[in-house]
């Protein structure tokens, strides 16, 4: 696989940063209608596993999604009008935040309660496999989502069936506040996949070169029915758990550790590589997306009354 350009990773970190930032500034207003879990520091993973997708390809997430959906694709205006709690949005402003879909570009969604969507994409691998078709399952988890007790089975199913699925567990160290030293005596996450014999492989760096290497290598196996793969990209959240806060004011973390982090952010690394007229170019196409995405959730209207059990048992 060709290497993914400069510009083209540049655009998609900025783009999800700065949606993310604007959520922030309209949060206090009570524009946005349901509670937000902020990708920001964490775009890397969305953004280099994607870079290796196809847009047939599968992606299933958490309820930390915004970074996911639009790395693979979702619909800017859609995303920020559910936010708004609007018609106009993905699942007409009912769902918000923590249920984001767009399933024209391979987007099948994203769940409040912890671990739900992993087993679904197994089932999903399942289907295209007994369907013969050569696409990518990717499911999206937290480390928290691997003490449920469906993880281990679903990697089970998964192995035992072989089937075409990439699992990816976003490691950024806490189960909302709880670390993960603190939950299990060993968090090597790459050995326990090993030991239902998925190859698995840790990217440390947070690095989206190197987190896109490793995705298409395993997308690679995926598509030649060598079985599941499983990646453990270790990343940091530099919000609160939910909400628009800092994460470092509530102390349960040293700031050295979230500092660490912040001074190997990509996004800034990247946007240095680059001619400062292509970056200019960039950020400002960007920032008029944005723009456009909230003046379209601002005039979208609320779904009417009559709507309120539309879709719930259809």
């Amino acid at each position: 696989m060709p290497k993914i350009r400069d510009e083209h990773l540049y655009r998609q970190l900025y783009r999800i940063r700065r949606v993310e930032e604007e959520i922030i500034r309209l949060y206090p207003s009570d524009s946005i209608k349901s509670p937000v879990h902020l990708s920001i520091g964490q775009e890397s993973v969305a953004v280099g596993i994607c870079s290796a997708l196809s847009e047939s390809d599968i992606v299933f997430g958490t309820y930390r999604g915004h970074a996911l959906y639009l790395a693979k694709g979702g619909d800017l205006k859609s995303m920020m009008a559910e936010l708004f709690g609007k018609s106009g949005g993905n699942a007409r402003g009912k769902a918000g935040s923590m249920h984001l879909v767009d399933t024209a570009v391979g987007m099948m969604g994203t769940s409040a309660i912890v671990a739900t969507t992993i087993p679904q994409a197994v089932g999903y691998a399942l289907a295209v496999q007994m369907r013969g078709e050569k696409t990518a399952v990717v499911v999206f988890f937290g480390d928290g989502a691997t003490d449920e007790g469906v993880y281990a089975e679903s990697l089970n199913f998964a192995a035992l069936k072989k089937l075409p699925i990439l699992f990816v567990c976003e490691n950024n160290g806490y189960a909302i506040y709880s670390s993960v030293d603190s939950r299990m005596p060993d968090a090597n996450f790459c050995e326990r996949a090993e030991s239902y014999r998925i190859p698995a492989v840790r990217i440390k760096s947070g690095i989206t070169h190197e987190i896109g290497t490793a995705a298409a290598s395993a997308i690679t196996k995926i598509r030649n029915s060598e079985g599941p793969q499983f990646m453990e990209c270790l990343t940091a959240r530099w919000r609160d758990h939910v909400g628009p806060d800092e994460d470092r004011i509530w102390k349960y973390r040293s700031d050295e550790e979230l500092d660490d982090w912040i001074k190997r952010d990509d996004l800034a690394a990247i946007g240095e590589s680059l001619e400062p007229a292509d970056r200019s170019d960039i950020e400002a196409a960007v920032e008029s997306e944005i723009a456009e995405a909230i003046a379209f959730a601002e005039a979208s209207p609320f779904p009417g009354d009559e709507e309120l059990l539309d879709h719930v048992f259809r």
